[in-house]
């Protein structure tokens, strides 16, 4: 396949809406498999069993659809149009991820490149799958082997136009295309994202210990989080942007054009008071059609509690001390663990 049909994946790409578009290969990433393993073999991926699961297809592209020849990363711009760090001085209020604001980006970039892959079917035929963080595709590594960005020393894609708010979609096809060259690491001696993590979840430069992350224990942990970090959590309720927000290159970052990601339901920094005397039915109407409602209501007033009980507020602790019997013992824990802090 020729440069000229990429160049014109690209423009169209870009016209529907995407920020950037490269191509890789399957096997462009061959440190993976070891790089994955080392992760899961430290127990680093915490209760994120499927990473474990799946490895075999995770680590290895070319495993997970042997007919591919080539892979199209895409990148889609969420950029805030605020800064996330100035929300973590509002003690009463909950902070709330950046890319969990409005509607859900699987849908939204899935639908987006499902249109892209159609319209490369009807160009130059071949056959397609799309992939959107819930497949076993290691987006990150691919995105920088595409020349998208590189992943920083928090782990996350950074790219110089634009920045690391961004998020990634991946298109498998059977055409071969020409691939893009990587791209190069340009973190140089800067430690922003390392040094500003409340919970040191960077063993070192590029590594990260999920089990520690704010966003792994908001999200992606069941149970009760351990009392030691649960200071350090802060008011953050769903997620975590401190490493992103702090980094220099966010100065070339865009704001969303995409009006779907715009905060919706009194976000990004809701009352904590509203937030706890969410029951499940409240809070499924409230998160309908967000990222923050697939972690149940549960873990969310827990969350909201754990923010309740760093607040300082007496206003707040009253209102925790109504779901010290939650039925739910995880909630009731929280909700104990908030007043007592108030104490």
């Amino acid at each position: 396949m020729s440069d000229a049909l990429k160049t014109e994946i690209k423009q169209a790409a870009l016209d529907m809406g995407f920020a950037a578009c490269a191509v890789t290969h399957p096997r462009a990433i061959p440190d993976a498999p070891d790089r994955l393993a080392a992760f899961v073999g430290d127990g680093r991926h915490g209760q994120m069993g499927w990473m474990a699961e799946r490895m075999g297809w995770r680590a290895n592209p070319a495993t997970l659809w042997p007919e591919a020849r080539s892979i199209l990363m895409l990148a889609e711009n969420y950029g805030p149009d605020y800064n996330p760090l100035e929300l973590l001085d509002h003690r009463e209020r909950g902070v709330v991820s950046a890319y969990a604001l409005g509607r859900d980006y699987h849908d939204v970039v899935k639908k987006r490149l499902k249109r892209l892959g159609r319209w490369l079917i009807d160009r130059a035929g071949g056959e397609i799958k799309v992939f959107v963080d819930t497949a076993p595709v290691m987006e990150k590594p691919l995105a920088a082997a595409a020349g998208l960005g590189w992943q920083g020393k928090h782990t996350n894609i950074l790219s110089r136009d634009l920045g690391n708010w961004v998020f990634l979609g991946a298109i498998f096809t059977t055409l071969d295309l020409p691939p893009d060259p990587p791209a190069h690491e340009n973190c140089g001696t800067c430690r922003a994202c390392l040094d500003i993590c409340p919970t040191n979840a960077f063993p070192a430069p590029f590594q990260l210990d999920a089990r520690r992350c704010i966003s792994y224990l908001t999200i992606e942990h069941h149970g009760p989080v351990d009392e030691a970090l649960r200071p350090k959590l802060g008011n953050r309720i769903y997620g975590c942007d401190d490493c992103l927000a702090v980094c220099p290159w966010n100065k070339f970052a865009r704001r969303a054009s995409e009006a779907r990601y715009a905060a919706r339901n009194g976000l990004p920094a809701p009352d904590l008071a509203e937030l706890a005397g969410l029951d499940d039915a409240g809070f499924r109407a409230r998160f309908s059609g967000s990222p923050v409602k697939r972690i149940g209501r549960n873990r969310f007033v827990r969350n909201v509690l754990y923010a309740i009980g760093n607040s300082g507020s007496a206003r707040l602790r009253a209102v925790a001390q109504t779901l010290c019997n939650d039925a739910d013992p995880v909630v009731a824990d929280a909700a104990r663990w908030a007043v007592t802090r108030h104490r």
